[in-house]
């Protein structure tokens, strides 16, 4: 009975682009989808909609590997939340442990409270910045916000302590607060995490 037909090289190319076609990925996300697991860097293109998060699911699978991608091209990226269509952009192997996202990407932002007329005291500018009373808190302060208590990374994490939404929600932060909350009730939702979880939620990643 004659052996069955091996299909050439270029039959099996062909094979690949069909199926790789069908599950909807465009040979740019292919090529660069396989950086994950090989030495070679690629680039990626930019285009309308993209962030650097959307970018790492992409590429890796993981959007919080989108740090990998801006210190790749911190020649080209000066805020993480600001990229153009058309950058080309490197895109190296992701590595075994991600780097840190960076504590802040722009200007604190200045938080102003006026007082009541009748108080005769006028208004006041509550400062944006915050360093903490020492201990832990200062620690994890410094390592994930810089002090910024307004600052947003890119990833959607917040504050002081860079809380995601629903972690803040978690430990009893006001989900109408997420993004403008006062340093007391970051300082809170702060105690209630450690109440409840410890100094691993943070220990783990900032050396605290």
């Amino acid at each position: 009975m004659a052996s069955p037909a091996i299909p050439s090289a270029t039959s099996q190319r062909t094979i690949v682009t069909d199926v790789m076609s069908r599950v909807g990925q465009t040979p740019q996300l292919l090529s660069a989808r396989q950086v994950a697991t090989t030495a070679k860097a690629t680039t990626y293109t930019v285009r309308s909609g993209d962030t650097l998060s959307t970018i790492a699911k992409h590429v890796y699978n993981d959007q919080a590997a989108w740090p990998v991608i801006y210190y790749a091209n911190r020649k080209q990226i000066t805020d993480a939340n600001q990229i153009t269509a058309g950058q080309v952009l490197k895109i190296p192997a992701k590595p075994a442990h991600l780097p840190k996202a960076p504590a802040a990407f722009g200007p604190a932002a200045v938080v102003t409270t006026a007082s009541s007329a009748s108080s005769g005291s006028g208004s006041t500018v509550a400062d944006s910045t915050y360093s903490g009373s020492g201990g832990f808190a200062s620690c994890v302060i410094a390592r994930e916000s810089g002090g910024n208590s307004q600052v947003m990374n890119s990833s959607g994490h917040y504050g002081l302590y860079q809380f995601s939404e629903s972690t803040w929600e978690a430990y009893g932060g006001s989900a109408s607060d997420f993004g403008n909350a006062s340093v007391a009730e970051q300082n809170q939702v702060f105690d209630n995490a450690l109440a409840r979880g410890g100094e691993s939620n943070w220990s783990a990643y900032d050396g605290c």
